[in-house]
């Protein structure tokens, strides 16, 4: 949304930007292994597979406190994922769009909270979606060989094992148009853009660049 956290080697966390609703208040967090920015909280998976939540609490989107064996999770709009070491999901926060009916996924290896959907990559390359889907942003059952999956706000993105991207969902800023990419090997949908990085350590982003924020 309007923060930026860091992990630091030391396993301590850093944040900056709006702060409104306690979201960058992560320096007391010790033994993080992974870390992730919602639109308005933030999320730390510890080392011993428990959660740890800050920042705007409207929709129980940071109740994460009695999660255990996550080995990753993913803050998006009103919501946060959790992957667990079973290869199964949990999540908390706003279901109106139905985008925490995750719980009979299974066989996960990813998952990626957007505003109003979910995505999960299984390890046989394949991906599942669930939430609101005006735009297409679940129109995932046909893609192949991904390594890697990421939701914005309503459009998906999917990094293939070749180094190539999919996407699909909202394109009004062209955030979608990613079929010329190559070497690439990681993506990241913002709201309204998408950013991959490529294996000679340049960078390619296309979509919404008010704020420059396609500038790389």
């Amino acid at each position: 949304g309007y923060h930026t956290v860091g992990l630091k080697s030391d396993r301590t966390a850093m944040a900056v930007g709006y702060d409104y609703h306690g979201q960058t208040s992560v320096s007391a967090w010790g033994d993080v292994v992974s870390i992730d920015a919602g639109s308005n909280h933030s999320v730390g998976v510890n080392s011993d597979g428990t959660v740890t939540a800050m920042g705007d609490n409207q929709y129980h989107q940071t109740d994460v406190n009695e999660w255990s064996d996550i080995v990753s999770a993913s803050a998006g709009g009103r919501l946060t994922i959790g992957l667990k070491s079973d290869g199964t999901a949990v999540g908390v926060g706003d279901n109106t769009w139905g985008a925490l009916n995750i719980s009979g996924w299974s066989d996960l290896v990813a998952v990626s909270a957007g505003d109003v959907h979910t995505v999960g990559l299984k390890s046989d390359g394949t991906a599942v979606a669930v939430g609101e889907n005006g735009y297409g942003d679940l129109n995932v059952s046909d893609w192949s060989d991904l390594v890697a999956v990421s939701a914005g706000a309503y459009h998906t993105v999917g990094l293939r094992a070749d180094r190539t991207v999919v996407a699909t969902g909202f394109n009004g800023y062209e955030q979608c148009d990613v079929s010329g990419w190559s070497d690439i090997v990681a993506v990241s949908a913002g709201d309204y853009h998408t950013i991959g990085l490529k294996s000679d350590g340049t960078v390619v982003a296309t979509g919404k660049n008010d704020e420059n924020q396609c500038d790389v």
